[in-house]
């Protein structure tokens, strides 16, 4: 019985370390602080360590984990805690190191791509966030933020048409290129 135990908690563990970063990046993307994403991470995985025997046998682990992140942060969200994606006084804060190849990396101003981001009502930006930062399919989209493919498309066509509006972000989009 311990041995079980002992390989779950290493599976857990394993798992935690291997996906530790992008569920961070996730994590500050929707609530634009620092602390708020290391706390949603850690509550996230709280959760996810409690039920660890049905979730790491589920298909698609990071997929389960990513639903319970965005279920907590919209229950924050409804409980009205504030969120602020532009600290007016961070620099105690560590930043965000972004992966190699991420878009948001290759923007000649992240100020105010992320001041942008925080203009987004809730589900227009977890929609884009997960849609365009993460990458993920419109079904995947859906069921981590527990509505239909249509309303991703929907949340993430407003949030990008609102994102294009912004003068200073479409001539960030247009002098940095495409690769």
């Amino acid at each position: 019985m311990g041995e079980r135990k002992d390989a779950r908690n290493e599976e857990f563990q394993s798992f935690m370390i291997g996906r530790w970063p992008r569920l961070m990046r996730t994590a500050f993307l929707l609530t634009g602080e620092q602390h708020a994403a290391e706390d949603l991470v850690q509550s996230t995985l709280e959760q996810v360590f409690a039920a660890w025997r049905k979730v790491g046998s589920a298909d698609d682990p990071e997929a389960y984990v990513r639903r319970v992140m965005i279920n907590a942060h919209a229950r924050r969200h409804r409980r009205k805690l504030k969120e602020f994606l532009a600290p007016k006084d961070d620099s105690g804060l560590v930043r965000e190191v972004p992966d190699t190849g991420d878009r948001i990396a290759q923007a000649d101003d992240r100020s105010a791509l992320l001041e942008a981001l925080a203009q987004l009502p809730p589900r227009q930006r977890e929609a884009v966030v997960l849609r365009y930062w993460e990458d993920l399919t419109e079904t995947q989209a859906a069921r981590a933020m527990g509505c239909s493919a249509g309303t991703v498309k929907s949340n993430a066509a407003k949030g990008i048409a609102k994102l294009r509006a912004i003068p200073g972000l479409a001539d960030m989009a247009t002098q940095g290129g495409r690769n």
